[in-house]
């Protein structure tokens, strides 16, 4: 019995031990990537901890990594992986159903129509104009529609793509969401004088919170306009955020029956269900309670920024550049137009939907 237990012991030491120079190596890059992060300057260019955290990553995963590489390997894809998905999860206490009510059935419906039409721009585009893998283009149209790099890497487990189709799809993320800080405030003057998306700060925030890429960039173009707008650019951009664990299970399905037919089989394809999008889903169930202090909320909030910058940090140190260099100009170009898009059909979208609630 001794023997038996001493065995199961020295397993799970082994096994946990494995992951601890990988573990500590992404904490690291997190750590710094966060510092960073809080940094006035990078704040104010929408410079989240998860975008460092990647281009941390990338740099030492084409320089000093590939030594390190069959030490801290494990640790490494168990942040990639396991860590992912349990960030994903406690994203939810960053959201409530109540913000579903402070932007009403308007703005519910200007999110939905800019997610729905930049995916669909994007598989469209991706696939037969650009002729991309289907995982290249879905990822980008993920990041581009949804929340940018958090949607990406949570679009990833469901798709399962390669590192360096994730790392494309971030930087796509990075280089438009960050143009779109500066270009915002010169359409909210244009605006004033147009009133194409109405004279409020309140209604532009709107406009930015569903068409621009990630939360920090949302923040940071919202408060070049003042704190009107960027408190409605956040609430709709929350409510953009929410809509992600419904988009991964219908990409699921659709995935799984898109392989039925590709099989020329009567029977579905077994659907991989991302059981993680209905436990963020429970989560923002549990947090629209208000059972926790704001205290504990901010803590663990604090945690999964700290699990989601692991992630990020592992996704880099996995990236060789080399790769990226292959994928060419082609994703570039198709985030491109998906920004026009964006922009200009965020705004007709806005535009007409807050007519007809008017």
């Amino acid at each position: 019995m001794s023997s038996l237990s001493t065995t199961n012991t020295t397993s799970f030491s082994d096994r946990y031990g494995r992951l601890l120079p990988g573990l500590l190596l992404s904490g690291l890059i997190a750590w710094g990537a966060i510092a960073l992060g809080k940094l006035e300057w990078m704040q104010s260019h929408g410079m989240s901890a998860l975008t460092l955290a990647i281009m941390l990553g990338i740099v030492l995963g084409n320089s000093v990594y590939g030594s390190l590489a069959p030490t801290c390997g494990a640790g490494v894809a168990f942040s990639k992986q396991t860590l992912l998905r349990l960030g994903i999860i406690l994203y939810g206490f960053r959201l409530t159903f109540q913000d579903i009510g402070q932007v009403g059935l308007a703005g519910i419906a200007i999110d939905a129509l800019v997610l729905a039409s930049t995916f669909g721009l994007a598989m469209f585009l991706g696939t037969r104009v650009f002729k991309l893998e289907r995982n290249s283009a879905i990822l980008i149209g993920a990041g581009s529609s949804i929340c940018g790099a958090a949607a990406v890497m949570a679009t990833e487990p469901v798709v399962k793509g390669r590192s360096e189709d994730v790392t494309v799809a971030v930087s796509t993320v990075v280089v438009f969401g960050t143009i779109a800080i500066f270009l915002y405030p010169v359409l909210y003057q244009l605006n004033l004088g147009w009133q194409v998306l109405g004279a409020t700060p309140t209604a532009f925030g709107v406009y930015i919170g569903s068409t621009v890429h990630e939360v920090a960039q949302v923040v940071a173009a919202g408060k070049s306009i003042g704190q009107e707008a960027a408190n409605a650019a956040v609430i709709a951009k929350m409510v953009r955020v929410m809509m992600l664990a419904p988009f991964l299970v219908i990409l699921s399905a659709l995935l799984a029956r898109g392989k039925a037919k590709d099989g020329g089989h009567d029977k579905a394809a077994k659907l991989a269900i991302p059981w993680f999008a209905f436990i963020f889903i429970a989560v923002v169930a549990f947090n629209s309670l208000g059972l926790l202090p704001a205290g504990t909320v901010a803590t663990i909030t604090d945690i999964d920024t700290a699990l989601l910058a692991m992630a990020m940090a592992a996704l880099g140190l996995t990236t060789h550049m080399s790769a990226i260099r292959r994928a060419g100009i082609k994703p570039l170009l198709l985030a491109g137009l998906l920004f026009c898009w964006l922009i200009a059909g965020g705004a007709a979208i806005n535009h007409v939907v807050a007519s007809l609630f008017a």
